[in-house]
């Protein structure tokens, strides 16, 4: 079970990556562009940090949908990540909506980008972490 948590866990990392660069690059670029110094400029930023937050948010998820969650099938695992990116996206949108001064629309694409982001995870934990066949 350990090595299907390991690979689902890095799967879910790269559709988060590829994910999260179409949400705030593409989508909502030009958006954090208006907002002034609100966030680090692009060369300041911290990408190798960055990369290793979300891998372990990543084998997080995983592990937690390989230990706890039961039973295991792509209908269970996309409802996981349902749940998950439901709160996990009202947190990301509208917590930092209550406390930054970002517009709404990004509270919104960050509300839906994250239940997206989940849901995805939830469907590739629910199509690789598997128990094992018994024979």
């Amino acid at each position: 079970m350990v090595k299907k948590i390991l690979l689902g866990g890095i799967a879910i990392f790269v559709a988060w990556e590829v994910l999260d660069f179409l949400i705030h690059g593409v989508i909502l670029g030009s958006t954090y562009a208006t907002l002034g110094n609100m966030f680090r400029a692009q060369a300041d930023m911290k990408m190798g940090l960055m990369a290793v937050v979300v891998l372990i948010a990543a084998l997080a998820f995983a592990a937690a949908y390989g230990w706890f969650v039961s039973p295991k099938s792509l209908a269970t695992g996309v409802k996981y990540g349902l749940l998950v990116g439901f709160g996990g996206g009202v947190s990301m949108g509208y917590g930092s909506y209550a406390a930054m001064p970002v517009p709404y629309v990004m509270a919104l694409a960050w509300f839906l980008g994250s239940w997206v982001e989940f849901t995805v995870a939830g469907l590739l934990a629910g199509l690789i972490i598997k128990p094992a066949a018994t024979t």
